[in-house]
């Protein structure tokens, strides 16, 4: 807004738009990974990895890194399949959008129950998101690459899926 217009009280109607823009722009990148994560907690591969671009890159401290999304379903489907139950949360997330490119940082908290009937023991870990995000003409916004440590664990992890590989 132009000092102006802040004057005034007027605001350029192209100013507005993009900042709406923005507004609406970080609203679908935050909508995407609550989709594409709560997705991981039901098992529904599908969902999850249609978040994800063709060439995308998933970097996790424990694996290194895995490319193309059919190779990170398959990986993330493989780690995660044997926990009965789990919950990605996401936290502190804040996305930053510069045409039809975006980043964003957050926090992970990962809790699984490791054993069927074993809920008062489950299994968590945390540490940082990091991400890169491409619009895509037909599909909207895709994660490119996602970076993500593990700065703690709790528990034991008796499926061992986290495991260096």
């Amino acid at each position: 807004m132009t000092e102006e217009a802040a004057v005034s009280g007027t605001a350029d109607p192209a100013d507005l738009a993009r900042r709406l823009q923005v507004l609406e722009d970080k609203e679908a990148l935050r909508a995407l990974m609550i989709r594409g994560w709560r997705a991981l907690d039901r098992k529904d591969w599908a969902t999850w990895s249609a978040c994800w671009a063709e060439d995308a890159v998933l970097d996790f401290g424990p694996w290194g890194s895995t490319r193309g999304r059919e190779e990170i379903r398959a990986k993330v489907a493989e780690a995660e399949s044997a926990y009965p139950s789990m919950q990605h949360h996401i936290l502190n997330a804040h996305f930053d959008v510069a045409g039809d490119r975006a980043t964003g940082i957050a926090y992970m908290w990962f809790v699984a129950v490791t054993e069927p009937g074993r809920t008062s023991a489950p299994y968590s870990m945390g540490g940082p998101y990091d991400w890169e995000f491409r619009r895509d003409e037909e599909a909207g916004w895709l994660l490119v690459r996602q970076r993500l440590g593990v700065w703690w664990t709790d528990g034991e992890d008796t499926r061992s899926a986290f495991a260096q590989d």
